[in-house]
């Protein structure tokens, strides 16, 4: 059996990538995003932690957690987030044997990743590469016009000019942005 080890620092800065176990030809996160925003808001109210970026796709999320001073504690928090939203909806996805057999639904990979956010060059880094995801997987031409995001509040705050990524704007690539990023946010979702 593998081990896990993950980097758990209290009040750390977190990127993760949460899929779910049908990845391929599967709109569900986006289909059923009240159920899956309404999970996020019930843990964030047991458990609070900022997201100062999200972007969720069809299949899959990533995400930036900012977790409170001396609260390392974020596998609690994607349980509690993937067994709410779970719940939420009718028992009709295949489940392995494995996962009938512990009595686990099989709506989520059981696994997700995450990094530990060690600076602002790697928090702006991560911050592109959410905001540029559903470019890159062909949902969208440019983030704007991607509904499930927290670019359009990055816009309005002016970190992120209004035509960041569009291919037709020179010199305005997901590298090339304005630094501070890293500085208390308030929560989106």
């Amino acid at each position: 059996m593998r081990t896990y080890v993950r980097a758990r620092v209290e009040g750390g800065t977190y990127f993760f990538t949460v899929n779910l176990a049908k990845r391929h030809g599967t709109t569900l996160l986006v289909d059923r995003i009240d159920a899956l925003k309404e999970a996020f808001r019930r843990t964030r109210q047991d458990h609070p932690f900022a997201m100062p970026a999200f972007v969720v796709l069809p299949e899959h999320l990533h995400c930036i957690w900012r977790l409170p001073p001396g609260d390392g504690d974020f596998p609690v928090r994607w349980r509690l987030i993937k067994s709410r939203f779970s719940r939420s909806l009718p028992r009709e996805e295949r489940r392995t044997q494995s996962r009938a057999s512990k009595s686990e639904r099989g709506i989520w990979q059981r696994r997700y990743w995450e990094q530990l956010v060690r600076n602002e060059a790697h928090f702006q880094r991560c911050m592109d590469y959410i905001h540029y995801n559903p470019i890159k997987h062909g949902h969208v031409t440019h983030p704007l016009d991607w509904p499930y995001s927290s670019f359009p509040h990055w816009v309005e705050r002016g970190i992120y000019p209004m035509h960041w990524a569009m291919p037709s704007k020179a010199g305005l690539l997901p590298s090339e942005r304005s630094a501070g990023l890293m500085k208390p946010t308030q929560p989106t979702t």
